[in-house]
């Protein structure tokens, strides 16, 4: 197992040192370490699966598509995974993507602690650093107080409109600490969210 996690890891590591600090290796060992925790708390997980998921799950991140070289399955084929973890991993990160709401749904416990993990990176104060990261790098306005943040939206609608940084706490990262699903996630996620909720009322009274 640790043959073929080190391998999966230096394989991506050129992948992600491409996107900018919202998405790079720094975020999949934060994610890793999240998974470790959840994973100590699920009997029955398999941790190869669970491992392989974190370090492949944003390889074919849309919003990176035009630095996309390589898919996850040809990432899974060169360093020797069976077709059933194959099968298992590709089923966990499909579980993943927020994509304005309309997540698949979860088919594995695997795919629960690789979802709560990457959403625990999300929140916080490194869930903060992380979009307004990725709305810099996108050249996205810090805010923008007559924007209001859509609610009901499809995948398409998500990505298309480019939301000023902080509509996208509404409409996204406020949103997760209800849709974690392992126990352990849930209770991380708590912390975190009471954060970004100061943060927003701080940032409030200074822009007013």
């Amino acid at each position: 197992m640790q043959d073929m996690i080190a391998k999966c890891r230096l394989e991506v590591e050129g992948i992600y040192n491409q996107f900018d600090a919202s998405h790079d290796l720094d975020h999949i060992d934060r994610v890793m370490k999240n998974a470790e925790k959840i994973l100590a708390t699920e009997a029955g997980a398999d941790e190869l699966v669970v491992r392989l998921a974190v370090l492949l799950h944003d390889v074919e991140d849309a919003k990176y598509e035009e630095m996309q070289k390589v898919t996850t399955m040809e990432l899974l084929e060169k360093i020797g995974a069976t077709q059933q973890i194959t099968d298992n991993v590709m089923s966990a990160i499909e579980s993943v993507s927020f994509s304005g709401g309309n997540a698949k749904d979860i088919t594995s416990i695997e795919g629960a602690i690789v979802r709560d993990a990457d959403r625990l990176d999300a929140i916080g104060a490194v869930g903060i650093a992380r979009a307004f990261a990725f709305g810099g790098a996108r050249g996205r306005k810090l805010y923008d107080q007559q924007e209001e943040a859509r609610m009901d939206m499809s995948e398409s609608e998500y990505r298309k409109k480019e939301t000023a940084t902080v509509t996208h706490f509404y409409e996204k990262l406020l949103l997760l600490k209800e849709l974690m699903v392992t126990k352990e996630g849930t209770r991380l996620a708590r912390e975190r969210h009471d954060f970004m909720e100061n943060f927003l009322h701080q940032l409030k009274i200074e822009i007013d």
